[in-house]
């Protein structure tokens, strides 16, 4: 996640921690522009962002999904409690990302926020680097015995057309170069591997799922003895700890 992020924003840049979206009424610099219009879990420009009513923090609809989902949730950002049925759109943010521009930090051209991620996942040069990434590589091969009675996390077959030994990284690329019009709704393979994945959930947009969510591998982040709560504490405490 961090890593496919610093292709697509100023690596000169020192990311700050934010704890609430600014409202400024003068115009900010495009530099800083990420910064203030960047969902806290995903850390890019925000997709459809709700606001929590109690403590106001705003994140992208779909990355506040999993704290819905638990009988108590908490704030990912304060870990204040708040009530699940005042969690509303944010309008006024909506607003703003329509009204703001920014340069692709692939090819440079200048977009509104709101439309940046969709840019993003048809911009060829960003694509390119995408496909330049350098794959993870354990430096020491482990001499334990895989276990066989567990689910295969590492490869994934292809939802579209059943292509297989896909890892993430080539999922993503595979299903950009050979699915990118396909209008079918699919189960996400990536997802419903995972402890609490739902392997009868489709997709609306499957490649911008892909995009937004699976930009890193899980295997890096998650310790899959935990539930998904404590998961998703320990990916957000990682996360800040890089910022």
């Amino acid at each position: 996640m961090a890593m496919f992020r610093s292709l697509v924003s100023s690596s000169s840049q020192h990311r700050q921690q934010h704890h609430h979206t600014h409202q400024s009424q003068s115009s900010p610099s495009s530099d800083s522009l990420e910064t203030q219009y960047g969902c806290p879990i995903c850390l890019e420009v925000y997709y459809k962002p709700v606001a929590i009513g109690s403590c106001g923090h705003t994140f992208c609809g779909e990355c506040l999904q999993p704290c819905l989902q638990v009988p108590s949730p908490l704030c990912p950002l304060c870990r204040m409690p708040f009530d699940p049925k005042k969690v509303e759109k944010a309008s006024h943010v909506d607003k703003q990302l329509s009204s703001y521009k920014a340069p692709c930090r692939g090819c440079s051209k200048k977009v509104t926020l709101a439309k940046m991620r969709s840019h993003i996942s048809s911009c060829a040069k960003v694509q390119e680097q995408m496909a330049n990434c350098p794959k993870f590589v354990p430096v020491v091969p482990t001499s334990q015995p895989i276990p066989s009675n567990i689910p295969n996390r590492s490869t994934f077959v292809c939802p579209y057309c059943g292509a297989r030994n896909l890892d993430q990284q080539e999922l993503v690329k595979h299903c950009m170069e050979n699915h990118r019009s396909d209008p079918n709704k699919v189960v996400c393979p990536i997802c419903s591997a995972m402890p609490w994945g739902d392997p009868s959930y489709k997709s609306a947009n499957f490649l911008q799922h892909l995009l937004h969510r699976h930009k890193f591998s899980y295997d890096t982040f998650v310790d899959y003895s935990i539930d998904e709560e404590a998961a998703l504490q320990a990916a957000l405490a990682l996360s800040l700890s890089e910022n």
